[in-house]
């Protein structure tokens, strides 16, 4: 079975897609994918409604999202694709 992430944030539902050949657990990519403080549920994908005519009104309820919270530790935070990455500051930095 495929699996996918579920999270909630301030602009509606994410749904992340982990790439079929990744070697990370799911855990590891939804703490690295979801943002840092916010609950998610880790789905099979045959659970996402099919018809997306009205996805922008796709809610679930907070209560569901019992599987973790992202950004937990700091395991890809070194990652520029982690929504919680900050690019280091150097000194003597020329602008």
């Amino acid at each position: 079975m495929r699996k996918c992430i579920v999270y909630k944030y301030e602009e509606g539902i994410a749904i992340v897609h982990p790439n079929p050949n990744e070697t990370h657990t799911i855990e590891e990519i939804a703490e690295k994918d979801v943002p840092s403080g916010l609950p998610y549920k880790i789905i099979d994908f045959s659970e996402i409604p099919t018809d997306r005519t009205f996805r922008d009104a796709w809610d679930i309820d907070e209560k569901l999202l019992t599987d973790g919270v992202g950004g937990k530790h700091s395991m890809f935070l070194d990652d520029p694709q982690h929504p919680d990455y900050k690019e280091p500051e150097t000194e003597g930095k020329i602008e």
